[in-house]
């Protein structure tokens, strides 16, 4: 059986595609989302989960976020877990519920915001390239157990990184297109 499996590649690079789209749509543009709050971890009861597994997070007013977490011990975790999420945002603690101000973006904060987009696509790119070194390695096994010779081997390796260029394309203009809403530009 043949190691080297072309679609799965194209599955986990997708894959890569799909978690920094997701990651982007987290990034604050004006308005206050639900969205802003999804890469935010929280450390509770001995793992950590998104925190919308630990509150109700919702967009009552377009510069509020409001969290009502279900359990009153991880009122503290959640409200640690937002501080230092990066986001720039101050919970506001009134018992059970986090009140989040959506401050107006400034200059500064834009230039964080583009700053983290940035970041969040070398990860998806590391992601790609960590998927075509899998993909390589297996045509190098493949190779030594006589399911195809060189020439095959090369010309997968060609095919290979096409689409590891393309994928890494797309995530470059994904994460541009971003960062140029990010700056109003």
């Amino acid at each position: 059986m043949a190691a080297y499996d072309k679609t799965d590649l194209e599955r986990r690079m997708a894959g890569a595609v799909e978690a920094l789209k997701s990651d982007l749509a987290g990034l604050r543009t004006g308005r206050a989302s639900t969205a802003l709050l999804d890469p935010v971890m929280v450390t509770v009861y001995g793992s950590s989960m998104p925190l919308n597994q630990v509150a109700t997070v919702s967009a009552p007013e377009p510069r509020m976020l409001s969290v009502q977490v279900w359990d009153k011990s991880n009122v503290g975790p959640a409200d640690k877990a937002i501080r230092s999420a990066g986001l720039g945002l101050n919970p506001i603690v009134d018992g059970q519920t986090l009140r989040l101000p959506i401050p107006d973006l400034t200059e500064e904060r834009r230039k964080e915001l583009a700053k983290l987009a940035g970041q969040y696509a070398e990860k998806a790119r590391i992601a790609v390239r960590n998927v075509r070194r899998d993909g390589m390695d297996s045509l190098k096994i493949d190779e030594k157990k006589g399911v195809f010779g060189e020439d095959e081997r090369k010309r997968h390796e060609t095919e290979v990184q096409k689409l590891t260029d393309g994928v890494i394309a797309e995530l470059d203009a994904t994460a541009g297109a971003k960062e140029k809403e990010i700056l109003g530009k």
